[in-house]
């Protein structure tokens, strides 16, 4: 018996339509359809695995082509060595000490919401070191793969392999990363700890005032629009459709089985389906009787043109968690991580506590050197244990779930990609997915 869910959170963006939208026809008759649930980085470089498969893919968005969202604005690093997720012991005391200062790296708006509280409550649960030491191999082998197929993708789009800076100001800060790297070499994560002196050898053309700092080797970064904007020549040049403005309205079901979805431009039937909203995801999960909480991380950044100084290694200023990556001659600096619902209007204080707090680690920037700068924001989604949903669910059988990368969105994509196409064709998995099953929280 079939059955329409209803979904009517959100604008429209086109008029309801009783068409039917066909997926677009490729040389193998035997492939099967995909839909794609985001045009995110999880959802094209999904997109990408699947139609190098001979699958034919069909993305939909909610956002314009031309869109700003976490995808584009983000630090553009890939990262190997974040290898402990965001729920892990000293998160919430950090935490609470933080959200009073408004120019703090971390705030959580008070506010009355049953999600909230539910999402916070799992958080705490998950801050244990038995679950950062269970989780860390997983998100190992996902940031190994990602770094990997990064590589073997076959694009150019300016991968830089240069490693990863973690400086530091204070020596406690410096000893609490060098605990860190010593927990990386077991998992076959090369760190190595560096005095100022150090540090600088590795980066000789900027001017950093530091006690030390943790370099990650097999880190790199690269300019996120610009790689956007290659995957998504690849994806046209592949037969991939995009339907952009459109919004989901509802499902059509059979039994344990999607059969459409129901948009405002029509409803699209597909033989498989692939939920990678992001934040969004979780309304459409529950449309579908899933149950994903998240939570929007609000994070900032300030890109600059023609900066003083250009570091020739990416970098994060530890005490201020403030990332720092080069971008084809321009300097991007990221951070802050705000919890407020789904709201992205820019909050000036966040902004101005990354302008000053880059001089005090880079003395040749002045925190004038932002006055007019446009600050970006996007909202980031955040699961409750700090652990992207990726695998199938119990409910829908020809569903797969790729959402929650929090901050970690580009740099688990390609891996993310190739699990997800690899699910789809029912491959068995080298890397063990149980912590990251789409149903764990019901």
């Amino acid at each position: 018996m079939s059955f329409t869910t209803e979904f009517t959170e959100g604008s429209g963006a086109g008029q309801e339509s009783e068409e039917t939208i066909p997926v677009p026809l490729c040389s193998s008759a035997a492939s099967s359809s995909v839909l794609i649930l985001g045009a995110g980085l999880i959802g094209l470089c999904s997109a990408l695995e699947c139609a190098r498969r001979g699958m034919r893919v069909t993305i939909v968005d909610r956002a314009p082509a031309r869109r700003d969202g976490c995808s584009f604005g983000n630090a553009g690093m890939v990262v190997p060595s974040h290898f402990v997720p965001l729920a892990a012991p000293g998160m919430i005391a950090s935490g609470l000490k933080w959200m009073w200062n408004p120019a703090s790296p971390f705030y959580l708006k008070p506010r009355l919401s049953p999600s909230l509280f539910s999402w916070g409550y799992h958080f705490w649960r998950a801050a244990t070191a038995d679950r950062v030491a269970a989780a860390a191999p997983i998100l190992r082998d996902l940031g190994l793969l990602s770094r990997e197929r990064f590589e073997t993708m076959g694009l150019e789009f300016g991968l830089v392999k240069k490693g990863l800076l973690l400086l530091c100001k204070k020596q406690e800060t410096l000893d609490e990363e060098a605990h860190t790297a010593e927990m990386a070499r077991p998992l076959g994560i090369p760190a190595e700890v560096l005095n100022a002196a150090g540090t600088a050898a590795l980066d000789p053309g900027v001017t950093m005032d530091i006690i030390g700092s943790v370099y990650y080797p097999k880190d790199c970064h690269l300019a996120p629009a610009r790689f956007i904007a290659v995957l998504e020549a690849e994806l046209i040049r592949l037969g991939v459709t995009f339907l952009w403005e459109t919004e989901v309205r509802g499902f059509a079901c059979e039994s344990d089985r999607l059969m459409a979805v129901q948009t405002t431009c029509g409803e699209i039937e597909a033989d498989e389906f692939v939920l990678a909203g992001g934040i969004w995801s979780t309304a459409l999960a529950k449309s579908l009787d899933l149950r994903l909480p998240m939570q929007a991380g609000k994070g900032y950044s300030l890109t600059m043109e023609g900066p003083r100084q250009l570091p020739s290694l990416c970098s994060i200023c530890t005490e201020a968690r403030v990332a720092v990556t080069p971008m084809d001659g321009r300097l991007r600096f990221g951070g802050t991580m705000e919890i407020t619902g789904l709201d992205d209007s820019i909050a000036r204080r966040r902004v101005e506590g990354i302008a000053r707090a880059v001089p005090q680690y880079f003395p040749a920037f002045s925190e004038h050197d932002f006055d007019e700068i446009a600050p970006w924001a996007g909202l980031r989604p955040l699961s409750p244990d700090g652990l992207p949903y990726l695998g199938r669910t119990a409910r829908w059988k020809n569903l797969v779930v790729a959402t929650g990368h929090a901050m970690m969105g580009l740099s688990l994509a390609p891996a993310t990609g190739k699990i997800v196409a690899d699910l789809l064709e029912k491959k068995e998995q080298n890397i063990d997915l149980r912590l990251l099953e789409p149903d764990r929280f019901g």
